[in-house]
């Protein structure tokens, strides 16, 4: 081991990615508490009616959003589960994993291409309604595109829960000759209500901070989030008093969500792993059979729907004239350069912070840990407490009175983004360093071997895959985000998703279907990418 008198430079590396993480943060709170303490009666004034009814469509959503979510996805895994054999089953379970890897404005662009007053189930809508069909804006939209992220995502974990029960309570079950109902009741049931709680937690915290899908499908003032209403505050209304507020408010709620999540024991990076192995149980009766096809093919319609409608529309639209567009091809590159610089910075952090953690907890020994190495290890976890546009409505608040914010779009766009996503960074990185350091360490202190040495020489051919997968991952995160660029992009500084989000808002649906299709397919291949390092990375 290092000695004292010499600081191992994993530590400063360490230490230096908190001391980056907490100016990011630190000074977005910095900005709202100088900003509300500057302005005080406006700040009071924000206390209106407007805020109430704000906050409560907030929660109201995100309640109505994880019942929808949840409850079919309990019993869409039960269907999965007690059919292993279900043709098609992995398929079904790796397109219930594409989900999580679209940007949330390409999955509003669907729910749009299908539900919207020009969509594909337009003519079917009006037929069943007798009257012209709206449009599937408002809370129904919100909610349609919440629960097409959330039930897969439920129902894998869900799933997953059922794939911990021993396989003997089966084999006892089969031997007793227990019925469906009987299995579910005394089996089953138990097995997912202990993990209910921590899904439905989760679900809730990602439908409480949602941006881009109430922005898009909200529709207008009746159906505005916190998040949503701090960004028209800012861009639209120029209300910094009551931007601070909002925030506030914000922050206040996601804290309460993510500390009742850590008492239920949820896992709020949302892993996506999820094992396909078949599980054996005794045959199931035809009713059941055709009851549980019909869940899974109901699930796998409402799952798949969006996605086919944003491919049908977007091949339909002018992609060699959009390709040929130089708005589009800068957008591009404003977004690919953006988010490599993002995924970098990411995993840079995030390694950093793997190192330290590991020294720390070596020289721990059998000890309680320091607060180091706590700030290291779960610290790194609780930048999701503050969702990105928090931070950078508190940096907008900061800036404004020293630059012209709009032109630190570009810093702005790639700090907040690296740093949302190290977390899941670092759950790609530090199982793999871990291991290595276990049996490596001794070797590398009685070598000497330190700093880039051991760098090149051992930790690269260790790391080299599982940074692979954060880099992957960081940049289909970074590369599919609207929360900041929604607040510094420009006519000057455009990603593909705020260019998406413009041709929107100016009604030329068919070039934004376009944009949507490509955006999807870079972020997806970049997820498949990470997975597939993944998984072949060895432990």
């Amino acid at each position: 081991m290092n000695s004292s008198r010499h600081p191992d430079f994993r530590i400063l590396a360490g230490l230096g990615a908190l001391a980056f993480i907490t100016l990011l943060i630190g000074g977005a709170f910095a900005g709202l508490i100088a900003e509300g303490a500057g302005n005080l009666s406006g700040a009071y004034a924000a206390f209106d009616s407007y805020l109430l009814r704000v906050a409560r469509f907030t929660l109201w959503q995100a309640m109505v959003s994880t019942v929808l979510s949840v409850v079919p996805a309990l019993f869409v895994a039960r269907a999965l589960s007690r059919h292993p054999q279900f043709p098609g089953r992995g398929l079904i379970l790796h397109l219930f994993a594409v989900p999580l890897a679209l940007p949330a404005i390409v999955v509003a662009l669907g729910v749009l291409a299908l539900y919207g007053r020009a969509g594909y189930f337009a003519g079917i809508m009006s037929a069943v309604s007798g009257d012209e069909w709206p449009g599937i804006y408002g809370l129904s939209g919100i909610l349609v595109a919440h629960v097409f992220f959330n039930l897969p995502l439920a129902t894998r974990l869900f799933l997953e829960t059922l794939n911990t029960i021993p396989a003997d309570q089966w084999r006892l079950a089969s031997q007793l000759g227990m019925g469906a109902r009987s299995a579910f009741r005394l089996i089953e049931w138990p097995a997912l209500r202990a993990g209910l709680p921590g899904t439905a937690g989760l679900v809730f915290m990602l439908c409480i901070t949602s941006f881009t899908i109430v922005l898009t499908l909200g529709g207008g003032p009746r159906a505005t989030t916190l998040e949503v209403a701090i960004y028209q505050s800012l861009r639209f209304d120029f209300d910094p008093a009551r931007a601070v507020v909002l925030t506030l408010l914000q922050i206040m709620l996601t804290m309460a969500v993510i500390s009742v999540l850590m008492r239920l024991g949820a896992d709020t990076a949302g892993d996506t792993g999820l094992s396909v192995a078949p599980r054996r149980f005794g045959a199931a009766g035809i009713g059941e059979t055709m009851l549980n096809g019909a869940l899974i093919l109901t699930a796998l319609l409402f799952v798949a729907g969006p996605m086919l409608a944003t491919i049908i529309a977007g091949l339909d639209a002018d992609l060699a004239r959009l390709a040929g567009e130089a708005s589009v091809q800068k957008a591009a590159l404003t977004s690919i350069v953006l988010a490599l610089l993002s995924a970098s910075l990411s995993v840079v952090l995030a390694t950093a912070l793997v190192m330290a953690r590991r020294v720390f907890a070596m020289r721990r020994g059998n000890g309680r840990k320091t607060l180091a190495e706590q700030a290291t290890d779960t610290g790194a976890g609780f930048v999701l407490v503050i969702p990105p546009i928090v931070v950078g409505a508190g940096w907008f608040m900061a800036l404004r009175h020293f630059t012209d914010v709009l032109a630190m779009a570009p810093a702005m766009v790639v700090t907040v983004n690296a740093v949302m996503a190290m977390p899941f960074a670092i759950r790609a990185i530090r199982p793999a360093y871990d291991a290595a350091s276990e049996r490596y360490e001794r070797l590398c202190a009685q070598l000497g071997l330190t700093g880039w040495n051991r760098i090149r020489l051992l930790d690269w051919p260790v790391l080299c895959r599982p940074l692979s997968t954060a880099f992957a991952f960081a940049m289909a995160l970074s590369l599919g985000d609207l929360g900041v660029i929604a607040l510094f992009g420009s006519d000057s500084v455009q990603t593909l998703p705020y260019l998406l989000l413009a041709r929107m808002g100016s009604y030329r649906t068919a070039d934004a279907a376009g944009l949507a299709l490509v955006l999807g397919l870079l972020c997806l291949a970049l997820i498949l990418l990470a997975g597939r390092l993944g998984k072949e990375t060895p432990r």
